[in-house]
Order: C-alpha cells, then structure tokens, then sequence
C-alpha cells in the first residue's frame, strides 16, 4: 500500500488520514529522504496520532534543483484535441526546476503572457539512477520509479506556438505547481496504475477528467526511450503528459488549411484574435483545482488549489 509523504518548511511528514506524523530524518532532499526509506517506514508503523494535516503549510514533495523531463502529447484524448492523426512520435522536453512551485501558491501569469493554460499530470518521481540505454520493462518500474506526484504543466501557448519554444513557454517560476503528497509506492501498486483518474477544474467547472487508460507511451516505456539519450537520477521529476481538455485546442480542418497558405505574421495573428474569444484561458483570480486518485483510493494523490494571478 503506496504512502503519502507531505514536505513543509521543517521536515518531512507521513500522512496517515488527516492527520501527519513527523519523519525522524535528517534529509532535506526528496533524493535523501528516499535514501531513508526506514525511517519513513517508522513514522508510518508510530501509534503517535499526529498533526492535522490541514495545520501544515506544504511545498512541493519535489526539492529543487532537479531535472524537470514532460512528455509532449501522450493522451489520445490530447492529441484528438490538438488536431493529431495517425502515430505520434514520443516527444520529450525539459522544464526549468525553478518552475516548480507548491499545492497552493499562486500561479503568476507574466505581464507579456495572454494566452495561460493548464495541463494536470502525474508525475514519476525517479528513486534510483536510470543510466543512458536502460530498457525498462514493467516489472523493473519499481527499481526505478518512487513514487507518484500530482502536477500541473502550466502553458503560455503565445510563447509557445509563436516561438516553438517548449523551455521558455513552460519554464517561468509557478509554471509546475507540484503535490501536496509524494505516493511512495510498493511493487503491488504499480498495478493500479491506469486506474489513476486526473481530474482538473476552473472555478469549480470540470476542464479535465480521463483516467491513465487514455495514455498513449506509458512508463515503462517513456523510460526506456528517454534513456536512449539522457540520465536520470533519484528525484528527478518526469510528467508524463495530460488529457484532453486544455484550453488550446486545433483549429478546425478546412480553417488549417487556409491558415498553412497565409504568411507567418499574417497566420499568428488570425489565430491569435480567434484565440482571444476563448473563454478557457486562464485569467487573474481563477482558481486551479486538481485531483489524482484511483477510484477506491489505494493511491490518493491529495488536492491542489492554486489560484490565479497576474505579474505585478
């Protein structure tokens, strides 16, 4: 049975229902305190009744600095949306660790930025080095994979359709919001894992809601192939991609072909004024609220609530 861990600003806690007892631990990385798996195991097994959990300030479960590795469009729902057909090459890019920010801090919209977006996603966090030419079959996820995280891939689609710039357009500070729990998982769990549902609402309007069955290269996999070509270590972040239901979606066939015909300026600009009608993008004072769990809650990733706020 997985075990949520909660980080606040003077240690680590385990979450036992609603309330968190203390780990006794000296690390202060999310790479040390999985090193110490005992002394979470202790704090676990402790008859002590604990803290209300709702007492506690949490950061992100995911210290920093850390690789910051997403998948790009790996939801059939997705790639429906974003206008994909046939097969979809496995795409990654890197997020900025300074992106990564708490369950309930605010997501900051910089002053240039029209176009915000949102995208939840479960998060692998790595446990053990996963060396350049690793293969991952299923069986090996847990060697390598601790646990889960619920995250939030935050978007400026201006910067990045304009720019083609994955980095940029996802990498400004409060782009990642990240827990409020770290799942450490068992070998049994990894079971459960297309049970996940993810589920992201705005003002209390459901956005997105699809479970990991929707999911097109699945870990194991994305493992391996990010392997090919770069190391992970224990810590490291990977998100492994979000549903359908983003604001951003593609414009309809026969507008994409006319669209292709016009120069680039002149393009952007067309898609840029319908894009301002749209009322999906996400605007000063919005509240961001995100869940992963399975259905009988075997794995429960917590709840964010992160609002929304424009660059002073």
């Amino acid at each position: 049975m997985s075990t949520n861990v909660l980080r606040t600003a003077d240690g680590w806690w385990v979450v036992r229902d609603e309330r968190a007892v203390r780990i006794e631990t000296k690390a202060v990385t999310t790479a040390e305190l999985l090193a110490d798996r005992d002394a979470v195991r202790e704090a676990a097994a402790s008859a002590e009744s604990g803290t209300p959990v709702d007492d506690l300030v949490a950061l992100p479960p995911v210290t920093t600095p850390c690789r910051v590795v997403a998948q790009m469009v790996n939801y059939r729902s997705h790639a429906k949306d974003s206008g994909f057909t046939g097969d979809i090459p496995p795409t990654f890019f890197r997020k900025a660790s300074g992106s990564v920010s708490g369950p309930r801090d605010a997501i900051i919209r910089p002053a240039h930025v029209k176009f915000l977006d949102y995208e939840v996603e479960l998060g692998l966090v790595m446990s053990a080095t996963l060396p350049v030419g690793t293969v991952v079959e299923e069986q090996d996820l847990p060697r390598y994979v601790a646990g889960f995280v619920l995250t939030n891939d935050v978007s400026a689609r201006d910067v990045q359709l304009t720019k083609t710039q994955f980095y940029e357009s996802k990498s400004y500070p409060t782009f990642t919001p990240t827990g409020p729990y770290l799942a450490l998982l068992e070998p049994e769990d990894f079971a459960l894992l297309l049970n996940l549902r993810l589920r992201l609402s705005v003002n209390g309007v459901s956005r997105q809601d699809r479970t990991l069955a929707d999911m097109i290269v699945r870990p194991a996999q994305a493992l391996t192939l990010l392997a090919r070509f770069q190391t992970l270590d224990p810590g490291d972040l990977l998100l492994t991609g979000t549903p359908g239901g983003t604001a951003l979606k593609a414009p309809p066939k026969p507008i994409a072909k006319i669209s292709a015909l016009l120069p680039p300026a002149v393009r952007w600009k067309a898609f840029f004024k319908g894009q301002a009608k749209n009322p999906l993008y996400l605007r000063d004072g919005d509240l961001i609220t995100a869940t992963i769990a399975t259905p009988d809650g075997q794995i429960d990733l917590g709840e964010q609530r992160t609002p929304v706020t424009d660059a002073p």
